[in-house]
């Protein structure tokens, strides 16, 4: 059997390092954005909670799925799905455009997040909720605007929602709960864009733009 010299061997495990290098550099520049489709966790950036829902129902306000912001890390109840707004389509695998209108769909139990004029339990700022039929869909009060720098979401770069319907921004407002859902902090509709509304994408299944068609994903850190 022939033996290639010590040399050459060098040279193609050079060239081969090379090679998966640039397509692990070309992969995460591709992934650099949250896409359509994309499933993930959105933390908090200033109280490090993240976005949560559960089967558990408001005992004030509108009654509806409760939201909720929780320290956790791994927790199923965390997941989210970014869609397009109501009766509109975005292209999967796609990066969703700072200014777009989008749902954020809670993979658990079907609903979406949603907001409205009611009074949050704890606060007094506006009711956040979780909202949806059995085929998860819902109404305008699911709608949210994606306020963020430059032309899209950058997983990497805080990011801000503003509710269509009412204007509000999407934060936390400190209060935590009592049982059931001990510990837990209130998440909730607040006037202004300043403390508590600010929200990095963290763990999840990310599509990839090149690979949309096979539905591959990359960065699974669910």
């Amino acid at each position: 059997m022939y033996v290639l010299p010590v040399s050459t061997t060098s040279l193609l495990v050079l060239i081969f390092s090379t090679v998966c290098t640039l397509n692990f550099i070309e992969a995460a520049r591709n992934n650099r954005h949250v896409t359509c489709g994309s499933v993930l966790k959105l933390l908090n950036t200033d109280y490090k909670v993240r976005l949560h829902s559960h089967d558990v129902k408001y005992g004030t306000g509108s009654g509806q799925q409760s939201v909720t912001a929780t320290e956790l890390q791994e927790d199923v109840n965390s997941h989210w799905a970014v869609k397009a707004a109501t009766g509109k389509h975005c292209e999967r695998g796609e990066p969703v455009k700072c200014g777009d209108t989008i749902r954020l769909h809670h993979l658990a139990t079907n609903k979406n997040l949603h907001s409205h004029h009611f009074q949050s339990p704890l606060s007094g700022n506006q009711e956040i909720s979780a909202y949806g039929n059995e085929q998860g869909e819902g109404d305008t009060g699911d709608h949210w605007l994606l306020i963020c720098s430059g032309d899209s979401w950058v997983r990497s770069s805080a990011v801000r929602f503003q509710h269509i319907d009412t204007d509000m921004y999407l934060g936390v407002s400190g209060r935590t709960f009592g049982r059931p859902i001990n510990g837990q902090m209130e998440v909730v509709g607040i006037p202004n864009p300043y403390s508590g509304t600010e929200w990095i994408a963290a763990e999840g299944l990310f599509i990839h733009p090149t690979e949309k068609d096979s539905g591959s994903r990359v960065h699974t850190e669910l």
